[in-house]
């Protein structure tokens, strides 16, 4: 019988493959996802997987968890915002956004700590767009969506967005 890996044990770090570290290499920009749900909660999240993908009309690409409450919202009410982070407080805005508002998607939770639900937006200066979604004061600008197509790939949705409005804010 081979010796097991440690790498392979759960909770392990485990040693990446050649092309998880070219992908890991890939660019990206870190953007904060704003949306509201149909009865008017509202959620912010991170995500660095946004882009462009058309003129005319203009059209922008999100990819979203399957499981995210970003994307249930979403699903509900067919709009949403894209917040640019700007280089000088974007960090500090990003990890009041970085981690799920549910608790019970951090494996290992007690039962008690699942079932909180954090307002991620409570301690972020924010108004709210003529879609009613989130925007952040203190972004370098924002953009807001209406939902053209939402395509599952794995275990992330592609949501196509037709901007509608946006402002650069500094």
């Amino acid at each position: 019988m081979p010796t097991p890996n440690i790498s392979d044990l759960p909770g392990q770090p485990r040693e990446l493959e050649g092309v998880e570290k070219a992908l890991l290499a890939l660019s990206y920009g870190v953007h904060v996802i704003g949306s509201r749900a149909s009865d008017g909660s509202m959620n912010a999240m991170l995500a660095d997987w946004v882009m462009q993908v058309s003129f005319k009309p203009r059209l922008v690409a999100v990819a979203i968890e399957n499981d995210a409450r970003t994307l249930r919202y979403i699903t509900q009410t067919s709009v949403f915002s894209v917040n640019l982070l700007h280089e000088k407080d974007g960090l500090e805005i990003a990890r009041k956004v970085v981690m799920p508002a549910e608790g019970r998607k951090i494996k290992g939770r007690s039962a008690e700590a699942a079932a909180v639900v954090h307002d991620k937006l409570a301690d972020i200066r924010h108004g709210l767009a003529a879609n009613l979604c989130p925007v952040l004061d203190d972004a370098l600008g924002w953009f807001i969506c209406d939902v053209e197509k939402m395509t599952e790939a794995g275990d992330h949705t592609i949501v196509i967005g037709r901007v509608t409005d946006g402002e650069l804010l500094r």
